[in-house]
């Protein structure tokens, strides 16, 4: 019997799942019914997948049986705990899939979680992809994300019609490392929104206007994509979540807490993640951890008494 992989990816014949349809996965999503592609979405709460459902989109009730449909399965969801529970648990993802098979994550979640999931999807004569992303809300309507992927890089190549579709994949090496490379990517992105906050803040107790600060500086030293995707919105005070605040908290924790054993002689000291990391805490103690990134400016403004 013919396998899916390494059979070429067409929209005629290629079948896909997703699991994970929130304010990133359902646009991730849409890319590829646009394209003509089969998807079959399963959602706790199939009301959320109306509107993929009327650009053609299939719902159906478990991941074992959107698994045992599909020949290429997306999830994108919230923690590693939920990729655990829908990929590895005895009624999960694995437990169906068909043999070349392939599964892609978009999480963020940890390496050695991935590490786990390729070894037991070859275990079963599938494969395994770790995916994540960056490049929030924006990057995923828009189909502009960078995509970090591990695993084996003859999958990834495979895969690439379908990661074309969401932006631009880099083949990172093996199982694990497109998660690390997420990790590290938060942790400059977090940085970066911190200097954003401070700064802001400081430009507006010296009586800046904030709209000109930013073009001021936006061409120099102090431009990023930080502040190209964040200081409007900060200045605007729109804080609606292209990702959330809390998982902030989880992925520079990544990078700062206790790792598992077979990572321990990876462990680095960060120090400015590690403040990160806090203040994206605070602002989930502020109960502001459902509002997006941009919202860290307002941990800045109550520590300076606004």
């Amino acid at each position: 019997m013919e396998t899916p992989y390494p059979k070429p990816i067409s929209p005629a014949e290629t079948r896909i799942g997703w699991i994970g349809i929130g304010i990133m996965g359902a646009a991730m999503a849409s890319h590829l019914l646009s394209a003509g592609y089969s998807l079959t979405i399963y959602a706790r709460t199939p009301s959320k997948a109306s509107s993929l459902q009327s650009q053609g989109a299939h719902i159906t009730d478990s991941p074992q049986e959107l698994a045992r449909r599909c020949d290429v399965v997306f999830t994108m969801v919230g923690n590693p705990q939920d990729v655990k529970q829908i990929v590895l648990e005895t009624n999960g993802v694995l437990s169906t899939l068909n043999p070349g098979a392939v599964l892609v994550d978009h999480t963020s979640s940890s390496p050695s979680l991935a590490r786990e999931i390729y070894a037991s999807a070859r275990k079963k004569g599938c494969w395994s992809i770790d995916a994540p992303v960056s490049g929030g809300d924006i990057g995923a309507r828009e189909g502009k994300l960078a995509i970090f992927a591990g695993g084996e890089s003859s999958v990834v190549e495979w895969l690439k019609p379908l990661f074309d579709l969401m932006g631009r994949v880099t083949y990172m090496g093996e199982a694990g490392c497109g998660q690390s490379c997420k990790i590290g990517n938060q942790i400059i992105v977090g940085a970066n929104l911190m200097g954003l906050s401070e700064g802001f803040v400081f430009a507006e107790k010296a009586g800046l206007d904030l709209r000109k600060y930013m073009e001021a500086v936006t061409g120099g030293g102090a431009g990023s994509m930080a502040m190209e995707l964040y200081g409007g919105r900060m200045i605007g005070r729109d804080f609606k979540p292209g990702g959330f605040a809390e998982y902030m908290v989880k992925d520079m924790g990544l990078g700062v807490d206790v790792v598992h054993e077979d990572d321990d002689g990876k462990v680095v000291v960060l120090p400015g993640a590690a403040l990160g990391k806090q203040m994206f805490s605070a602002m989930v103690a502020n109960g502001d951890g459902k509002l997006g990134t941009q919202g860290l400016i307002t941990v800045v403004e109550r520590i300076n008494g606004k």
